[in-house]
């Protein structure tokens, strides 16, 4: 289908004013510029009655999270959520938006979790801080108005890869049980070779380029790929995992192996929900403040995670 309107016009802006890639920069010009271009706050939603921020005790000391809650009488279910950057830019800020409407839409807790960032910290330092986050949730979740028995992960971009990599290392390691997951185009595999990868390379947006400048800076060594913990796709056991929302996008490079992934989700019999929005790039739920059917998106993430989270 030919680009949604509304993203076209988002195209032509970049086009006009000089738009940049990230894989044109150096890592910390690509932080900056990423810092300039988070989403702010949209207003199409309640927002949460309590933000606040807390450091837990991660493996390399210190580790932030913030805490969304939204009034209630009783505990609520939680979602554990990780910010997308290709593990190597964005912050808590980064999904700030997402988690302020999930939060109110769900209803629930939601605690984003901090990590660090690579190529400073490569594979597998934020599987580990996100993992310790989760174990967090489960240990203390009661003491912010959780429900532990009620936990979801959720995340976008390689915030999805980490959160697939959550399911995995939890079931493995015989650890917190997570009773849903939404993967919102998620990278599932390093060396992807894929229609969708070799069709998207549009400098105007996240593409097989910056794909791969992402991946070689989040792997020290091209053979850590082959973690399932690091490409999901390739574990070799895919059953006994939570029940999974996979979104992808037409014009995604990502699209290909998100898809793969909730085919072998579902083969080893775990109930998936599978939904690939025609006409629009990778990102397009950060653009919910001007998208309609990115508002479309986080509702659909939203009725997922209140069924599966009962």
């Amino acid at each position: 289908m030919p680009l949604d309107p509304i993203v076209a016009g988002v195209r032509e802006y970049r086009v006009a004013t000089g738009f940049t890639p990230l894989y044109t920069m150096t890592v910390d010009e690509a932080r900056r510029s990423d810092r300039e271009t988070e989403a702010t706050t949209w207003d199409w939603h309640r927002q949460p009655d309590q933000v606040f921020e807390l450091e837990i005790e991660g493996p390399a000391g210190p580790q932030p999270i913030r805490v969304y809650r939204p009034d209630s009488e009783g505990p609520l279910p939680v979602l554990v959520y990780f910010f997308g950057g290709g593990w190597v830019v964005g912050s808590l800020d980064t999904s700030d938006a997402i988690c302020r409407a999930l939060s109110t839409l769900v209803p629930c807790v939601i605690v984003s979790a901090g990590y660090r960032l690579a190529p400073e910290h490569p594979f597998p330092a934020a599987v580990d801080d996100c993992y310790a986050a989760v174990q967090w949730v489960a240990q203390h979740g009661a003491e912010i108005g959780a429900d532990v028995e009620r936990i979801g992960v959720v995340g976008d971009s390689s915030g999805g890869n980490l959160a697939a990599a959550m399911t995995l290392m939890a079931r493995d390691a015989d650890g917190p049980r997570i009773c849903a997951q939404a993967l919102v185009y998620p990278p599932m595999s390093n060396d992807a070779d894929t229609e969708s990868m070799r069709e998207h390379n549009d400098p105007m947006f996240f593409n097989a380029t910056s794909s791969g400048w992402f991946w070689s800076r989040y792997l020290a060594d091209p053979a850590d790929g082959e973690s399932p913990l690091a490409s999901p796709l390739k574990a070799a056991d895919h059953s006994g995992l939570p029940p999974a929302l996979v979104i992808t996008a037409e014009y995604c490079p990502l699209a290909d192996e998100g898809d793969a992934y909730a085919d072998a989700l579902a083969r080893a019999g775990v109930p998936v929900e599978h939904h690939r929005y025609p006409d629009l790039p990778h990102g397009f739920v950060a653009m919910s403040a001007i998208l309609g059917t990115a508002r479309d998106a986080l509702g659909e993430i939203a009725e997922f995670l209140r069924r599966r989270l009962e």
